[in-house]
């Protein structure tokens, strides 16, 4: 889908968003400020929510000058005098937990994150040591990428696990089924897996407001990716599990506020497209999987287009839990050559 096209069967309330490093209300007492990410996806929607006697943050932005510098004009007077009062993570990826050691250290800030999304976080660094290139290295040409190809991938992935100022020793979890106040509302907690672990989402029922984190995105779908550590994970079918999840649990007429692209409603349509195009992606890669076929040579059945170092690290994953989603119902079967590169072929 076009980034120019907004989907014409969701409403966008504010189909202009905030300029890089500003801020407007998308809703009473939330805040929606936009910050910008040096990829292709070139920003993330943070949330500010009414707190009492300051603003709860949901999510930080990547830990760079730029991102931080915005936080530091807020604190100086853009939020009006009132003070950040703790931080809120969706998920462990940088361009969300970014500042985050920064805002619970030098800030001060109580952090809330779901136990397992506060474990990877703490984990993530450990994939730029020396044996965790090693298995970045040896997946990829298990699945039959070349060297020049997986030389731009490693250097992009781990740059982009730089990105970040760490975690506390200390949080607070947020847990499933449970519930959070933020100053005048109580949000219940959701979570869901496919893009993250178990990345948390907010419902305010009394309300009807959504804050939806990367799970239900209005142009694009999460990156859905099988990683180096856990080849066979089957991420898809955690991914359409959680939709699956969300739409039977939260109301249809809610206000959705993701962390990318527009707020919007429309949430149970947009849940149903976005199942359909992963439908529609698993029907390309069988008809493709005619003869054996390696996930890199799968990759421009679903990516076309030319693809720089960042991007092919995260469509290669993708198209790998597609294949694996596939093969764990049988409309594929994995071959393994002498070499120990795996191919696979439609049944």
């Amino acid at each position: 889908m076009s980034a120019s096209t907004l989907p014409s069967d969701l409403v966008f309330p504010q189909p202009v968003p905030p300029l890089p490093g500003e801020f407007r209300e998308i809703a009473p007492g939330i805040l929606w400020l936009r910050l910008a990410l040096p990829f292709a996806l070139d920003h993330v929607n943070i949330y500010l929510i009414d707190d009492g006697d300051g603003w709860a943050v949901l999510d930080t932005g990547i830990a760079d000058l730029r991102t931080r510098t915005v936080w530091q004009a807020l604190l100086a007077g853009g939020l009006g005098g009132r003070k950040l009062t703790r931080l809120i993570l969706t998920h462990y990826h940088p361009d969300h937990l970014g500042l985050a050691g920064w805002m619970t250290g030098d800030l001060g800030l109580e952090l809330w994150m779901t136990e397992v999304e506060y474990t990877a976080g703490r984990n993530a660094h450990r994939l730029l040591d020396e044996e965790g290139r090693a298995v970045h290295r040896r997946f990829f040409e298990t699945h039959g990428m070349n060297e020049e190809t997986i030389k731009g991938a490693m250097g992009r992935g781990t740059g982009y696990m730089k990105m970040t100022t760490g975690l506390p020793d200390r949080y607070t979890p947020l847990v499933a089924g449970e519930t959070i106040r933020i100053g005048g509302r109580d949000f219940e907690i959701h979570t869901g897996g496919g893009h993250a672990p178990n990345q948390a989402m907010l419902l305010c029922r009394a309300e009807r407001l959504f804050l939806a984190a990367d799970q239900v995105l209005a142009r694009i779908s999460p990156n859905v990716s099988v990683w180096p550590t856990e080849p066979n994970s089957d991420p898809l079918a955690n991914y359409l599990r959680s939709l699956g999840e969300l739409r039977a649990r939260i109301p249809d007429d809610v206000f959705a506020m993701p962390a990318h692209n527009l707020p919007f409603y429309g949430l149970h349509t947009r849940i149903d497209a976005l199942r359909t195009h992963h439908e529609h992606r698993c029907n390309d890669i069988i008809a493709a999987c005619s003869r054996p076929l390696t996930t890199s040579e799968v990759l421009p059945v679903l990516f076309p287009r030319l693809l720089d170092a960042h991007q092919v690290g995260f469509a290669f994953g993708e198209v790998l839990a597609h294949i694996n989603y596939l093969a764990n119902r049988g409309a594929l079967a994995p071959q393994v050559d002498k070499a120990g590169v795996i191919r696979f072929e439609r049944t």
